[in-house]
């Protein structure tokens, strides 16, 4: 037992405080059914094999690995040791055997990624060490651990390479159009990624308000005494349930771009997970086990994303999402439902009084 009170093994250490540890945890575990569904529909994309057994072998990644090693600092027992301390204890508690490089650059705004095709690295940006507690960060390098568990670093690493490719072809109209095509799967199976990344930073934490907080500091700053976590899920169930299809529709071109899900969603969906059965029934240490992941039954796997997409379009608020609802189960009335929805498109009604005229613009 070494004088911090921490147990090592090798590589390993016992968490500073009593948490859980899930030996041989498989990441189907944690994964959110959406992140499954958006990698299986990436996988069927046309081209997409072709364009990732390419840039397998194209790839930068010694070149990566050396920028981040030549123009960051590298996390170790004498360099950002309490970072150290944090990562030795997330692979410890997922279980994962080999401890992934970890690096620190400087870069103002609040960031973290795992990237690599062979082996991840994890890379967080000062930005984010000075933003969060001990916590918090606890809950970030727990979620990077899980993308590193789940495989994603390869995927990221393809969605940054292509991003950056984009801008560059940008003046080829069909090379761009394929190229963009692309991404913009990787981007919608990422957001979900980061769904499943956000519950291991919570297996890892074990403090679900920690997890919030962190996601709220994201969102508005270091300014926590001005901040609520209650009230921060509020806007999340607001942005969910208001506006129209106007708003739906916009919704979804406000997201298309992005490569995270907005913050409030993030934590709105992770509040959910963790009051759920399945957190619980995982904390009491019923879980599945990687060892059974070749015997896990993949009609199973899209069984369970099915049903996840159907229970969230039942459930959800917005517009658009009760608009499906009706449509599937045959209410009446749609028609006009769908008119007042995009009213706002059209140009206002004649004032009271007006004559309406015929057919001119």
């Amino acid at each position: 037992m070494s004088d911090d009170g921490r147990q090592h093994t090798g590589h390993e250490r016992v968490p500073s405080r009593q948490r859980r540890r899930f030996p041989g945890i498989s990441t189907r575990a944690y994964e959110h059914p959406a992140d499954r569904s958006a990698l299986v529909a990436l996988r069927k994309l046309s081209g997409f094999d072709t364009v990732f057994k390419a840039l397998s072998g194209l790839l930068p990644e010694r070149s990566l690995r050396l920028l981040f090693l030549s123009d960051s600092v590298r996390v170790s027992e004498r360099q950002f040791s309490h970072l150290h301390d944090m990562l030795l204890d997330a692979c410890y508690i997922l279980d994962l055997e080999k401890v992934p490089p970890m690096y620190v650059t400087q870069d103002p705004r609040p960031n973290a990624m795992c990237i690599g095709l062979d082996e991840p690295i994890i890379v967080v940006s000062t930005g984010l060490v000075e933003l969060l507690d001990e916590e918090e960060m606890r809950a970030v390098v727990g979620h990077e651990v899980g993308h590193a568990l789940s495989g994603h670093a390869v995927y990221r690493t393809i969605l940054l390479f292509l991003t950056n490719l984009a801008l560059k072809v940008a003046w080829i109209p069909l090379g761009n159009l394929a190229v963009m095509a692309i991404i913009t799967a990787l981007r919608e199976w990422f957001r979900k990624s980061e769904l499943s990344a956000d519950r291991a930073g919570l297996l890892v934490g074990q403090d679900v308000r920690a997890s919030m907080r962190g996601l709220m500091k994201i969102a508005g700053g270091n300014h926590l005494h001005e901040m609520n976590v209650d009230a921060f899920l509020e806007q999340a169930e607001e942005y969910e349930a208001g506006g129209d299809l106007r708003d739906s529709v916009l919704k979804i071109l406000n997201v298309l771009p992005r490569s995270h899900p907005f913050t409030t969603v993030r934590a709105a969906e992770l509040k959910k997970w963790s009051e759920s059965r399945d957190y619980q029934r995982l904390m009491d240490g019923h879980y599945p086990r990687r060892n059974e992941d070749k015997d896990a039954s993949v009609s199973d796997s899209f069984r369970e994303s099915a049903a996840s997409y159907a229970s969230d379009v039942k459930d959800s608020k917005d517009p658009l999402m009760k608009l499906v609802t009706d449509l599937a189960g045959g209410a009446g009335g749609l028609g006009g439902r769908v008119r007042r929805g995009f009213d706002g498109f059209r140009s206002p009604p004649p004032a009271k009084g007006d004559t309406p005229g015929g057919d001119e613009e």
